[in-house]
């Protein structure tokens, strides 16, 4: 491992562990096709790469939340299917179909949008409804109101119905039963306007809900990146990213003396300290340290832990290194913040938020090593 001498962290992603994480999605849904969430720039790991490592493992449509993503992932090269979460606005019916891009309508009004633009006629979408998230979809009043005047999408291309899971992650959660049930009632009700389309209700961790939930396509994200998908038990999936930074300096210190911002720690002995070259802008969360006073995050060198100590700054964080052979500690060494020992899961549940908002906020001035997959 070397981290190049002009930035301060590396982050490694596993382009083979993508590949077989959705190998291993794939045969856990036999009768589903497995699509592949990679909006936010595939979870912040590079959507080139990682759609390319999809394609070639067999993924045939790709989720995107805006019409911008789309439109690059299209420019990049993407022959697959491609859907665009967040809809249309008015106006963008032509990039939609010069791009070949499937449209999500979430309300009345996208409808009305997509169906006011004549050269639409033959372009696809899906319909979303609302089955108890209560962000985007159509609510049960649209649903009525679609009942009534079926000319709202008679001359609409619609290709699929898609809902979205709330509590998905907690399996024995009643809200999923009630979504999976609100789900069939709606499909059933527009089955006579839309005729037999494909559905879709299934996130990552909807995949684990076992095969009712599966419909005719899943669409994982999170768990595709290593992230685990339950809140409970042991993650299935291969991790997929390790950050590497350096020491850039050591130092001694002693009692009263305090570290790093708001002297938030207090030394109480004789310790060796170690400033590493990462901080928030890197990505790694601030809230690991500033929420952990007591806890046990920690950094590793030569698989040997490190705590953590004062608060993570914007470039820097500091370690306390005491008890590691002081040989292994000089600057320059290779310091593991997320890799074998330390999970990004881990790392999230100390900050006190998600694996998801860790990795779709890596720092762009991490090095980018990509292992394995199509590059």
């Amino acid at each position: 491992m070397v981290i190049p001498a002009d930035t301060g962290a590396v982050l490694i992603v596993d382009l083979d562990a993508i590949a077989d994480n959705f190998r291993l999605i794939r045969d856990r849904c036999p009768s589903a096709r497995v699509g592949a969430s990679v909006k936010a720039n595939a979870y912040g790991l590079g959507v080139g790469p990682v759609t390319r490592t999809l394609a070639a493992a067999g993924c045939e449509s790709f989720f995107v939340a805006t019409l911008a993503e789309g439109v690059y992932l299209r420019k990049i090269g993407c022959d697959a299917e491609i859907i665009v979460l967040n809809g249309p606005e008015p106006g963008t019916g032509s990039i939609f179909r010069d791009a070949r891009l499937t449209a999500t309508l979430n309300s009345l009004a996208q409808i009305q949008t997509w169906a006011a633009e004549a050269t639409l006629g033959h372009t696809p979408a899906w319909l979303h409804v609302d089955t108890g998230m209560n962000r985007l979809g159509l609510g049960a009043d649209d649903v009525d109101a679609i009942l009534a005047a079926p000319e709202r999408i008679s001359s609409l291309a619609i290709v699929g119905i898609l809902s979205h899971l709330a509590c998905a992650d907690h399996p024995g959660h009643p809200m999923n039963a009630a979504q999976r049930t609100a789900f069939d009632a709606v499909r059933d009700r527009l089955e006579p306007l839309t005729g037999p389309v494909a559905a879709s209700l299934a996130n990552s961790p909807g995949v684990f809900l076992g095969p009712d939930f599966h419909y005719g396509l899943v669409r994982p994200g999170a768990a595709l990146y290593g992230i685990r998908p339950l809140m409970d038990g042991p993650n299935p999936m291969n991790q997929v990213i390790d950050i590497y930074t350096k020491i850039l300096q050591l130092r001694n210190v002693d009692t009263p003396m305090t570290v790093g911002y708001g002297a938030a720690h207090q030394v109480t002995s004789p310790r060796r300290i170690a400033t590493l070259a990462a901080g928030y802008a890197d990505g790694y969360p601030r809230a690991a340290t500033a929420r952990m006073e007591g806890n046990s995050m920690c950094a590793f060198i030569d698989g040997q832990a490190a705590p953590l100590v004062g608060r993570v700054s914007m470039d820097l964080i500091t370690i306390d290194v005491t008890e590691i052979p002081v040989e292994l500690c000089q600057p320059g060494q290779i310091v593991e913040l997320m890799g074998p020992h330390v999970q990004v899961d881990e790392v999230a549940d100390v900050s006190g938020t998600i694996a998801y908002e860790v990795l779709s906020r890596l720092g762009a001035r991490l090095h980018v090593d990509y292992r394995g997959g199509v590059r």
